[in-house]
Parts: structure tokens; sequence; C-alpha cells
């Protein structure tokens, strides 16, 4: 009777330390994937970021961008790296496939525009990037509306 208690014990500590953590590892690689693709803006790297991205990578936004090329996404908004200080990420959720992210970004005057991003993975890469502005509309230095 002891052996089988044990066994049991046994059997359900694997279940709650194998099964109940692996799902969860596998859920939060589309946090590190968002992540380390924010981490290369702060760092003013372009190569961190565009090694997030799928081939095949679309950004879509408000500023108009719909489903632009990752060359035009370089390009158009690649130049306001210069003002980013860090990003803070007040919410992440998602799975492999997709995740919305509140994000608030903190410019060099200390400045947060708070955004939301919708991405779609593939592959551990980022297809596609959907941004929603948040503050005033105005964001970045470069995007203030001129009288």
């Amino acid at each position: 009777m002891k052996h089988f208690i044990l066994i049991l014990i046994c059997i359900f500590a694997g279940l709650h330390t194998g099964v109940a953590q692996a799902p969860d590892k596998q859920d939060k690689a589309y946090e590190k994937i968002i992540k380390d693709y924010f981490a290369g803006w702060a760092n003013k790297d372009w190569s961190q970021v565009s090694a997030q991205l799928a081939d095949g990578f679309t950004f879509t936004s408000a500023a108009p961008d719909d489903h632009i090329s990752v060359d035009k996404f370089k390009e158009k908004c690649w130049v306001q790296a210069q003002h980013i200080q860090r990003f803070e990420f007040a919410k992440i959720s998602g799975n492999e496939r997709e995740a919305f992210a509140i994000i608030h970004v903190i410019t060099k005057e200390n400045k947060v525009i708070r955004n939301v991003e919708y991405f779609n993975f593939v592959n551990g890469k980022i297809k596609s990037i959907e941004v929603f502005f948040g503050g005033n509309g105005q964001g970045f230095p470069t995007n203030e509306k001129q009288p």
C-alpha cells in the first residue's frame, strides 16, 4: 500500500511539474519574441528587430500604413528609434499564433506613448503587426502635425 501511495504521489508530482509547466513555457515564447523585437528598437539595432520578422512580414497602422512590406516599414518607421529610451509592457496576452500587447513607449523626452499592438506569428517569428496608436495621436516628434 505504501508503494502504491508513493507511486501516485510521484505521478501527480510529475504531472504537476512536467505537463503543467510545458504549456506555460510554450505559451510564453510569444512574449519573448515580442520583447526581443522591442529590445532591438531600444538598442537601435535593426538586425535585432529584423531577426524577429518572418518572410513576407507586413505592418499596418493608422499612419496610414496598410500591410506595408518590411522594406517600406524600415524606411518609414526606423527613424523613430532615435527617440526611444525604453519600453514598458503593461500587458502581453496570446499564444504561438497571435498576441496583443499594451506597450508604453518611453521617449528620450520621458513622454509616454501608449500603443496596442496585434501580432501574428508563423514558425516562431512575427508575420504581421497591426499598431493602434495611443496618446494624443501625435506619437513621436517626427509625427507632429505641422501648422
